[in-house]
């Protein structure tokens, strides 16, 4: 399923839940894992200095220097490296995060790109702080082809990768690439399908009160949408459930998750009919990213998702 992961790190503890999702993942399906660290930002002209990422200091960058601080990659991960059998590939390198990132994923070919949610969790202005993600994240799953591995905060849920995956959908053209990946992910590892959608009743419909009975009758409509356009493509793949509850989506979607014990939820990048490239994370994904107790997998294009 992953035959290449892609672990893009600051090599700090901000990113140590990511890593072990990554170790873990690579070693369950037996992927190549390459760890990527972008260590330093180059100066301006030719210079051959470069500003540690980390520390903030000016650096003379040689072959010397790269090595020392690929060795320290392997250090600060050998815990995980011994205990999940993985080898990683090591591989630091000087540049922009989001560049270095997506120049990697353009000729690689890499099928999952996992990554933590921010990046300096010990700094108050951080992302976590803000309830926002992080902008290197922000830039990548935005341009990248493959699905984006979000892990926010330590994986309660995922004893053994993945049982239970949870797809959420608002059932615009930018969820259909996610149910693809969901769907192909389900079929290839044995897992149930939960496919889900929250009527948000408290943005569409304000200053209007409903009746019961309207809102049962958009749960409905919602549902016969669900087998339209999804179960309609499943053949006679049964291992699946169909939910549709209402209130503030983000939220609803995390209660459905932790009832399901979902180890993994998917969802489109971004839910407007614009071009992905131009489209940031949507804010349901970004505080659904930002609270889920399990890794969430943001899908922006149908690239690595089709069959």
């Amino acid at each position: 399923m992953f035959k290449k992961i892609l672990f893009a790190t600051t090599a700090t503890p901000a990113c140590d839940n990511a890593a072990h999702v990554a170790f873990d993942l690579a070693r369950k399906y037996q992927s190549e894992l390459t760890v990527l660290h972008v260590f330093g930002r180059p100066s301006r002209g030719f210079s051959a200095t470069v500003t540690d990422s980390r520390s903030g200091e000016e650096d003379y960058v040689d072959a010397d220097y790269v090595e020392w601080v690929k060795d320290e990659m392997k250090t600060y991960y050998a815990e995980q490296s011994k205990a999940s059998g993985v080898e990683p590939t090591m591989l630091p390198v000087v540049g922009i995060p989001h560049t270095e990132i997506l120049r990697y994923l353009r000729k690689s070919d890499v099928d999952l790109l996992i990554m933590g949610a921010h990046s300096r969790q010990e700094d108050p202005g951080a992302t976590r702080y803000r309830s926002v993600v992080g902008s290197t994240m922000q830039r990548v799953a935005k341009a990248a082809r493959c699905p984006v591995l979000i892990v926010s905060r330590p994986c309660t849920t995922c004893l053994w990768y993945f049982s239970n995956i949870i797809f959420g959908t608002d059932f615009t053209k930018a969820s259909d690439s996610a149910f693809k990946f969901a769907f192909k992910l389900c079929k290839e590892i044995g897992a149930k399908l939960y496919m889900f959608h929250a009527l948000d009743l408290s943005s569409v419909q304000s200053g209007t009160v409903l009746e019961q009975s309207e809102i049962e009758a958009m749960i409905k409509a919602a549902q016969r949408k669900m087998e339209l356009k999804y179960v309609s493509q499943m053949g006679d793949y049964d291992n699946y459930e169909i939910e549709i509850w209402e209130g503030i989506p983000y939220v609803e979607i995390l209660k459905y998750a932790r009832e399901k014990n979902g180890d993994l939820i998917v969802m489109a990048h971004h839910t407007r009919e614009i071009d992905p490239e131009q489209a940031l994370l949507g804010s349901t994904v970004e505080q659904v990213v930002l609270r889920a107790s399990c890794p969430v997998a943001s899908v922006n294009r149908p690239d690595k998702v089709s069959d």
